[in-house]
């Protein structure tokens, strides 16, 4: 069994290769469930934006479906690997603790396939860029 805990923070885009890698976006979840579609939808301009093929949203609480879930979903769909890019903005307990632990028994219910876990969006710098326009959007 070869599984990933750490972050993987190298710059540039998935390194080329010829096993089939599928990549989850995981967020919290909400009980609002706009909240949730709008994940789904930042999922979808991404595939949209990245070309990528094997994409799910993930949950780790009140939405569905769960981390091991879409493990499995990207599996049946042909994925040999795969790389969780959290959608969190920084690295509090729900990413220090619970995603290494969900992913570790996501692929051991999985039959050991790896899982890398990608950093959060903090120290991105686009969100600096984010934070300005929305600043000259609310001083407008």
């Amino acid at each position: 069994m070869f599984i990933v805990l750490s972050f993987w923070l190298s710059e540039g885009s998935l390194p080329e290769t010829t096993v089939k890698t599928g990549l989850i976006v995981f967020a919290h979840g909400s009980r609002v469930e706009s909240a949730n579609r709008e994940v789904r939808a930042v999922t979808n301009r991404m595939v949209q934006a990245g070309g990528f093929s094997l994409v799910e949203t993930a949950f780790l609480d009140i939405a569905s479906p769960t981390l091991d879930e879409a493990v499995g979903l990207l599996i049946t769909k042909g994925a040999a690997r795969v790389v969780v890019l959290p959608y969190f903005l920084t690295m509090g307990t729900h990413l220090r603790r619970d995603l290494p632990r969900i992913a570790a028994a996501a692929s051991q219910a999985n039959h050991g396939i790896e899982i890398r876990l990608a950093a959060p969006l903090d120290g991105h710098p686009a969100l600096a860029e984010i934070l300005v326009d929305r600043a000259r959007e609310a001083l407008g």
